[in-house]
């Protein structure tokens, strides 16, 4: 009793005689990340197991010796890899030299199409996933683990096929040139974010090198100067924090935390955006069909519920008939350092079109660019993958083929939809261990942020753990409310007491039902309105 299964339905119900199931495989304790981590996998049907054949492909191609073969040795330099502190597969290494005018910055990205030719039972294969799917403690792979983690990773001190962009920045963080080739190299060294943010911030961080950190040093200088003009054209910069699970070692939920966003990351992402930029537009201008990243224009109908939310906020968001990026960005910045930052960001994210992949390029809305595609990562994205294949037919000076042209869109179509399945997959595993997390909690306090306002209640955001319960309507005994649909706030008939988004409150967790994932909180008292007005 209370084991999780997966059964297979032999008898559908009717009027006279009941469903009849059949246990195909026992889960477990619901309360372990394992057994949530293979529900959510049944429920989506995400591949666990690569056939035979693939294996025995990549085992092939992760035996081919590394060969120079009219690549460019970048051996001697200093590249590096900054990942998280659980990574295991490493698409990117990256390395900087100072000039007298500028910066030159070497990205160097795993030559996965190396190893994975097209139509091949591994391209199948990893066409099929569309794209990694990471779970806290587990991955399910795009590609097998002799590649992923073997060959095809930039493990440090192994000599690994890559394609670099080299790119030249002056010292205000304009391109004056780039050049791409096919290259060999070996990372030094496997960083992790919270060391390099302890080298930024002068405290120790175990890396002995002075060559690494005096690159370190440099990458942080030209990462702020790329991101400053980055957020000048327009560039929407979302600060909503992560969610971290902490487990024990029997693999129990013990705490769920928002993980700090550091400028460490940030000198990858502004690397990784210059990259995928630099890429797209070199192959858009020499003629290339392309997998490009789009993200389109957000909705009038969307706006204007955003508007309308945020005015019960406090802030003002004028209504126009056109929107760009910086109209967006500015108000991002207003809220920057107040109650409302989390709120606001995450209202204006839901707000906006989810980017996608397209052969046809329409620019990208949240990053105000007019060129980009995704190529750093061709581990975990097919995406990537597709866009290497094409740059490396170009290096060669191919000409495209009609049936890769005539296939592009369908490609673009799948791995669009299997990101989506991906994502939804990653939230709902955090979904589900939140609310096994707070089983145990009940009748407990919590001080929080009423984030979500409708008709039945309101949603509330724990500020002690990354948690958001429900307050029903119909537990708020002291008056009766009703829901101003303009406002997104519920008044009270009698008392004109209100709740509405922002408003800081404390409640008790009265129940919890792991099944719907759901967690109903009590109101123990509401403390104040905040308000721009």
């Amino acid at each position: 009793s209370g084991q999780m299964v997966v059964a297979e339905i032999v008898r559908f119900p009717n009027l006279h005689r009941g469903a009849l199931a059949k246990i195909v495989e026992v889960l477990g304790d619901a309360s372990l990340l394992s057994t949530q981590t293979q529900i959510v996998t049944y429920k989506y049907n995400l591949p666990q197991i690569f056939p035979e054949p693939a294996l025995k492909e990549a085992e092939e191609a992760a035996s081919q010796a590394v060969s120079l073969n009219s690549r460019s040795d970048l051996r001697r330099l200093t590249f590096f890899t900054i990942d998280g502190e659980k990574a295991k597969d490493f698409d990117d290494a990256v390395g900087i030299k100072k000039e007298k005018s500028g910066y030159r910055l070497y990205v160097s990205i795993a030559d996965v199409a190396h190893y994975v030719p097209p139509h091949s039972v591994l391209d199948r294969e990893a066409f099929l996933r569309g794209n990694s799917v990471y779970f806290p403690e587990q991955v399910l792979p795009m590609l097998p683990f002799s590649l992923s983690q073997g060959i095809c990773s930039l493990n440090p001190k192994q000599d690994r096929l890559t394609i670099t962009v080299e790119m030249r920045f002056t010292q205000h963080g304009e391109m004056v040139n780039y050049n791409i080739y096919q290259s060999v190299i070996q990372s030094k060294a496997r960083l992790t974010y919270s060391q390099v943010q302890s080298v930024l911030d002068n405290r120790e961080s175990g890396i002995r090198s002075k060559r690494i950190i005096g690159a370190l040093q440099l990458m942080a200088e030209l990462a702020e100067i790329l991101r400053q003009r980055r957020m000048k054209r327009g560039s929407l910069d979302f600060d909503l924090p992560e969610p971290k699970v902490i487990l024990d070692l029997l693999g129990h939920t013990t705490d769920i935390i928002r993980a700090e966003r550091l400028f460490s990351h940030k000198i990858i992402e502004e690397f990784m955006i210059a990259t995928n930029e630099t890429v797209a537009m070199h192959l858009t201008e020499q003629g290339w069909p392309m997998v490009y990243r789009v993200h389109d224009k957000p909705t009038e109908e969307k706006v204007v519920a955003f508007t309308k939310l945020i005015e019960t906020l406090g802030y003002n968001f004028p209504l126009k008939k056109e929107y760009t990026p910086i109209d967006f960005q500015r108000l991002l910045e207003e809220v920057k350092g107040s109650p409302h930052e989390f709120l606001v960001n995450r209202l204006l994210l839901r707000s906006l079109k989810q980017a996608r992949y397209s052969s046809y390029n329409t620019g990208h809305f949240g990053l105000a660019s007019d060129c980009y595609t995704h190529f750093t990562s061709p581990i975990r994205r097919y995406a990537d993958l597709v866009v290497h294949r094409i740059l490396k037919k170009q290096l060669h000076y191919k000409r495209p083929q009609a049936k890769l042209i005539k296939n592009l869109e369908g490609i673009c179509e799948h791995i669009s939809e299997k990101e989506r399945i991906a994502m939804e997959a990653e939230r709902e595993i955090i979904d589900r261990l939140r609310v096994q997390f707070m089983t145990n909690k009940i009748g407990e306090e919590y001080d929080g942020v009423i984030s979500g306002v409708t008709g039945f209640g309101f949603f509330v955001e724990l500020n002690s753990v990354f948690v958001e319960g429900l307050v029903r309507l119909s537990s708020l005994h002291d008056d009766y409310y009703f829901f101003d649909q303009r406002n997104f706030t519920l008044i009270g008939k009698r008392t004109r007491k209100s709740f509405r988004l922002g408003d800081k409150v404390r409640v008790r967790v009265i129940d919890v039902k792991p099944h719907r994932r759901e967690i109903e909180l009590h109101l123990l008292k509401k403390y104040q309105i905040f308000s721009n007005l």
